[in-house]
């Protein structure tokens, strides 16, 4: 039987790309979420503090880019479980060779891929097909004074979202975008 996950290393340091090959039969699948032994091995090395569910309704909806700074900074799986989204991790830690590089990757109900993001990555979505679920994994809890984020459509990342923006919070919309006076979160 081969493994019931693997992953792939993305261009940006540390996320990378969790293929999960569910067990199909007659009755259906089973399909592993979440093995503390097997994605240690890829890093996952603090327990699980939270785990919560996204559903957005309208296609072409972003959100994003979302982090959270200081002790609270976190490690997340994202997986989608219904749906499909473009999913974006964005690099915001200074010393790394891949700082402010970003890279995206589609999830769906249908491929069975998770992203695996490592502290100091930003995250972000835009939904591609209306209705689409995502689960997350954080090694932090939220923590609302940690909280902080980066415009999904600054000029300077040049991120090119897939579809037009349908639906944005205000909240993402107030995120400052990333300039001469941006002082990178992390080291």
């Amino acid at each position: 039987m081969k493994p019931l996950l693997h992953s792939t290393d993305t261009p940006i340091q540390g996320v990378q790309v969790i293929q999960r090959n569910p067990f199909k039969d007659a009755r259906g699948q089973f399909s592993r979420m979440f093995c503390e032994r097997e994605l240690r091995a890829l890093g996952w090395s603090v327990p699980v503090a939270q785990i919560n569910l996204s559903h957005t309704v309208a296609k072409g909806a972003v959100r994003g880019m979302h982090f959270q700074t200081g002790k609270a900074a976190e490690k997340k799986l994202i997986s989608c479980i219904s749906g499909r989204v473009w999913d974006v991790a964005l690099d915001l830690r200074r010393s790394s060779t891949t700082y402010l590089r970003w890279h995206a990757v589609e999830l769906s109900a249908e491929n069975h891929q998770a992203l695996l993001i490592p502290k100091g990555v930003a995250h972000g979505f835009q939904v591609l097909q209306a209705d689409s679920t995502l689960l997350y994994v954080h090694s932090h809890e939220y923590t609302p004074h940690c909280e902080a984020g980066i415009r999904v459509d600054d000029s300077a990342l040049a991120i090119p979202w897939p579809l037009e923006f349908t639906d944005w919070s205000d909240r993402d919309r107030a995120f400052d975008s990333i300039d001469s006076s941006f002082q990178p979160p992390f080291a």
